[in-house]
């Protein structure tokens, strides 16, 4: 089991310890954050990124070339158009990990809880009620 943990390197002499600290530092940006919650349902130009983060098509440009760089987006050409999309689903799902945490830490009962927690009380009601 311990040879398991080494080769997937989640020990914490892992060589990868560093590398994840630059991925946490690039979605340390409220922007980057949001690019990518905006890229989860497919590809999106420059323009239409910026609308839906609130910022202008240039800065957007400067986040989607850092995150080019480090492998998070990647692009393609539609004539004159390029489109950006999400390169894997590890970054979509860290963003979505850490707003679960996020909505956690508040105190509510996030979203993702309300189906499952809302069928357990009908259940049990429905046992009491038997």
């Amino acid at each position: 089991m311990h040879a398991d943990k080494k080769t997937c390197g989640l020990t914490a002499d892992s060589q990868y310890v560093e590398l994840a600290v630059e991925v946490f530092a690039m979605l340390a940006d409220a922007t980057r954050v949001r690019i990518i919650l905006a890229l989860r349902d497919g590809e999106m130009a420059v323009g239409a990124l910026a609308d839906v983060v609130g910022k202008s098509p240039a800065a957007v440009s400067q986040h989607l070339a850092k995150m080019r760089l480090a492998r998070m987006v990647s692009t393609r050409q539609d004539g004159t158009k390029v489109l950006y999309r999400l390169e894997n689903e590890h970054a979509r799902q860290l963003v979505a990990d850490a707003i679960y945490q996020a909505e956690h830490a508040l105190g509510g009962l996030p979203a993702h809880h309300r189906a499952v927690h809302d069928g357990a009380a009908h259940d049990r009601s429905e046992r009491e009620s038997a």
